[in-house]
């Protein structure tokens, strides 16, 4: 039992120490909460392929930016979360992208070598996030964007444009310690 502890802290510090963006909680719900972001740059891919597939395709293409294949050979260091548009058309382009650290800006971070990984701006704006463990799989993320919704109508929020499929741990973080949270931009009141 004393192991389990002392891997539980370990796994917390480790993920508490990685640069995720920053954000403003306007609202907290019963289960879920609505957050204000500020813009930060990504790293992205594009596929068309389903989800599962996107996920692991797209993560090796971006983390081969952030390991070096860029023009400068440059190393960059990993932050939180990774992030997969998420449609459940299996014939729809998802997107894989990483945050890229806050010290770097468009004109600091080198240039990709693969022509399928680009580096831009996201400006995610106002966001309705839930939270859950475990592996984000297409079916879990599935379950959490239909409760998210739900959650969302209920309160009369109005969503619109892409469904985020956050995750926030290393690949081989274990299903117990690991954080992902769904994304659904909501229209701002006037």
């Amino acid at each position: 039992m004393k192991i389990n502890i002392v891997l539980l802290f370990f796994v917390m510090a480790l993920n508490s120490g990685i640069e995720k963006p920053d954000y403003k909680v306007v609202k907290k719900y019963n289960n879920f909460e609505l957050r204000d972001y500020g813009s930060f740059v990504i790293a992205t891919t594009s596929l068309e392929r389903n989800y599962s597939r996107s996920n692991s395709v797209g993560f090796q293409k971006v983390a081969s930016y952030i390991f070096g294949g860029n023009d400068k050979n440059m190393k960059i260091a990993m932050t939180a979360p990774v992030m997969t548009s998420f449609h459940s058309s299996k014939n729809k382009e998802q997107e894989i992208s990483f945050v890229m650290p806050k010290k770097h800006n468009l004109d600091t971070l080198p240039a990709p070598t693969r022509d399928d990984v680009i580096i831009k701006e996201k400006e995610l704006g106002l966001v309705a996030a839930i939270s859950f463990g475990g592996w984000a799989t297409e079916e879990r993320a599935e379950k959490f964007i239909k409760k998210l919704e739900l959650l969302i109508k209920k309160e009369n929020l109005i969503k619109f444009n892409e469904i985020i499929v956050a995750q926030y741990n290393a690949p081989w973080a274990i299903p117990p310690f690991r954080k992902n949270e769904i994304l659904i931009p909501i229209k701002k009141n006037k």
